[in-house]
């Protein structure tokens, strides 16, 4: 069974939101504490989400094809982002004035939602594990099914 443009939007707009849950899930009651690449992904997420939602409110395939596009860009940036983490910013002691550090306190998200998109422990502290695979992973993994999503939507006909 195959999905429709619209439900595979729907999809990637909760999955989105769903990792967000996820991470707040683990930092607020598993003791994760984040580190600014970390909430940097938190923010593409995000936005990942917005984009399908924007798909899915803008009427027509041309509509769809818009936020499927913005999604698929923005789960690229996430890929990125998640590897950098991995191979660069983890072998760091710090990520401050990093460029995740910088979007994140240009964005001022860090400061009227802490909570959500404050960092608060350096790169190579956020290095964790989750059932034996890096944190970080898990997202790549979201970013590339997400981008595979998008990709699927765009290449619908009509």
């Amino acid at each position: 069974m195959s999905l429709s443009a619209r439900g595979l939007l729907a999809l990637m707009a909760a999955a989105a939101l769903l990792a967000v849950g996820a991470a707040l899930l683990t930092q607020h009651l598993g003791g994760m504490l984040p580190c600014a690449w970390c909430v940097l992904q938190r923010l593409i997420f995000l936005a990942i989400a917005a984009a399908a939602g924007l798909g899915l409110l803008l009427p027509g395939p041309l509509g769809r094809r818009v936020g499927a596009g913005l999604a698929l860009l923005l789960a690229g940036l996430g890929v990125a982002t998640a590897l950098w983490q991995h191979f660069v910013a983890a072998a760091s002691a710090s990520c401050n004035m990093t460029l995740a550090d910088r979007v994140m306190g240009a964005t001022g998200l860090d400061s009227r939602f802490p909570e959500v998109f404050a960092a608060y422990a350096s790169c190579a502290d956020a290095k964790v594990d989750l059932v034996g695979v890096p944190y970080e992973f898990w997202s790549l993994a979201l970013f590339a099914l997400l981008g595979t999503a998008a990709w699927r939507v765009l290449r619908r006909p009509g």
